[in-house]
C-alpha cells in the first residue's frame, strides 16, 4: 500500500468510527508504524483534513454539527481538582467542551484539543489527568485558560455560561 492509499484508509478509518482511534491501532491496522501515521496525519491536516489529536487518539471533526450550532470561547479559571466540576457544568447542560487554550508569555497561544461530549468523556479525561505526571495546560498560566463550547441554543450557551459564572470558574 502506497502513501496515498494509506492516507485514504486513515480517512477511512476515522470516518467510520464513532469512537477516536489511537496512533497505535492506526499503524496496526495499515501494517505500519506509529510515527509513519503521525506523518499522514500531519500530511492530511496540511491538505485540510478536519482530523483532531484527542488524549484517546485522532478523530475526523464535522464542524457544522447540527446539535450544537453554537460556539463561544470562554475564558475561565479554576483549580486542576475543579476539571471535573468544570466540563459537567458544560456537558450536563447540552455542550460540548471542544478545546483548551492558553496565552502563553514566551510561545503565544497554546491550543489542545479536548472534544469532551459528555459525563463519560470527562471522567475519562480526569482519570487520565490524575494518573499521570504531567500538569494541565493552564498550570502555566496560574489557571487561567480558554475554552471553545458548542451548544445546541443560545440559550443553552447562556446556561452554561450562568452556571460557570456562579461557581466562580467564569472570568
Amino acid at each position: 500500500m502506497d502513501g496515498l492509499q494509506r492516507r485514504l484508509s486513515i480517512i477511512e478509518l476515522l470516518h467510520t468510527s464513532s469512537a477516536p482511534i489511537s496512533g497505535a491501532e492506526l499503524a496496526r491496522k495499515l501494517h505500519v508504524s506509529r510515527q509513519v501515521i503521525v506523518q499522514d496525519i500531519a500530511l492530511l491536516r496540511a491538505e485540510n483534513r478536519n482530523i483532531l489529536s484527542t488524549n484517546k487518539g485522532y478523530i475526523l471533526f464535522h464542524p457544522q454539527s447540527e446539535d450544537c450550532q453554537y460556539r463561544e470561547v470562554i475564558y475561565v479559571r479554576h483549580t486542576k481538582g475543579q476539571i471535573l466540576d468544570e466540563m459537567s457544568s458544560v456537558v450536563d447542560l447540552g455542550g460540548r467542551m471542544l478545546d483548551v487554550s492558553i496565552d502563553h508569555d514566551i510561545y503565544g497561544q497554546i491550543r489542545c484539543d479536548l472534544v469532551i461530549n459528555n459525563l463519560d468523556d470527562a471522567k475519562e479525561f480526569v482519570q487520565k489527568a490524575e494518573k499521570s505526571s504531567s500538569r494541565p495546560l493552564c498550570a502555566l498560566t496560574e489557571d487561567y485558560h480558554y475554552h471553545t463550547i458548542a451548544a445546541p441554543s443560545q440559550k443553552a450557551m447562556e446556561l452554561i455560561k450562568s452556571d460557570l459564572r456562579e461557581k466562580g470558574y467564569l472570568q
